[in-house]
This record gives structure tokens, sequence and C-alpha cells, in this order.
């Protein structure tokens, strides 16, 4: 396991800028974890900054849906036990050009005991009304759409 994470991470932080620029677009997945309480899970990535939805990319063979669940299983150790519900597309071109995120809601599931590893620093949940400062914006956006009734936007 160990093994397989350390590759994961190897395999984003020098493959990962190499093969955006190689390729004409990726597809990625992030998903907005809501409690009962209204409290968010956000991710805290060892390699860049700010908090953000737990995600990545979706792998070959893989629906969005799978991708979705394996994430947030991988990187906050949270076991989903209904399917997401698909809460949107979005482009994130300010941030990686070609890059679509589809973001998914998930209000039922269970929490494993989260460990920090080589791409994930920390995982918390957080009240809506106390996010972190550095939280990112398309984070940000996505919350607001989803708990506030916001018009959602198109771009991440």
């Amino acid at each position: 396991m160990l093994k397989r994470v350390f590759f994961k991470t190897a395999q984003k932080l020098v493959m990962q800028p190499l093969y955006r620029q190689m390729r004409g677009m990726t597809l990625g997945t992030r998903t907005l974890i809501v409690r009962p309480s209204q409290e968010v899970l956000l991710v805290r990535h060892t390699y860049a900054p700010g908090w953000l939805l737990p995600g990545g990319g979706v792998e070959r063979g893989e629906t969005l849906y799978q991708a979705a669940i394996r994430e947030v299983r991988e990187e906050a150790a949270i076991t989903a036990e209904e399917e997401p519900r698909l809460h949107g597309m979005f482009l994130n071109d300010r941030q990686f050009p070609g890059d679509h995120v589809a973001c998914f809601v998930l209000r039922a599931f269970s929490e494993g005991r989260f460990q920090g590893n080589l791409e994930i620093a920390e995982a918390r949940f957080f009240s809506v009304g106390a996010l972190p400062p550095d939280t990112t914006g398309g984070t940000r956006r996505r919350i607001a759409e989803v708990l506030d009734g916001v018009a959602p936007t198109r771009d991440w």
C-alpha cells in the first residue's frame, strides 16, 4: 500500500506538469462531503497551498462516479454509503488549461481514521461559517452553490 501511495504521489509531482502540457484535456473530480450539521470536509495537499475539496484525476477505465468514490477514500478515509450526486461540470482553465472538474455531493458516508501521507497533509471537517482563510476560490463557490443556493458558474 505504501509503495502504491508513494508511486502515485511521485507521479503527480513529476509527471502531472508534463502530462498537462502534452494533453489537450484532463478530467478530474472533487466531492463536497457534508455532515448533517452542515460541516464540510476539506483537504490540504502537501505540494500545493490552500484547503480544497477532496478529489483527483479520473483513471482509464473508471467512471466519474468511481473516481469520486475512490478519491475520497484515498484522500480522506471516507467511505461512500450512497452514490454521490453530480452537482456540475466545471472548466478549470485558470489553474490548468484544458482541465475539467466534475463536482459531486456526498451526504451518506462513514468516516475512517485519516492518516496524513505523501499527498495529503490534513483532512478535516469545518463549519461553513468558519472555513480556513486559504480555502480555494473554487471550493468556496461550490460550497455556496450547494449549501446556500447560489447560482452555479461554469468555471471552477
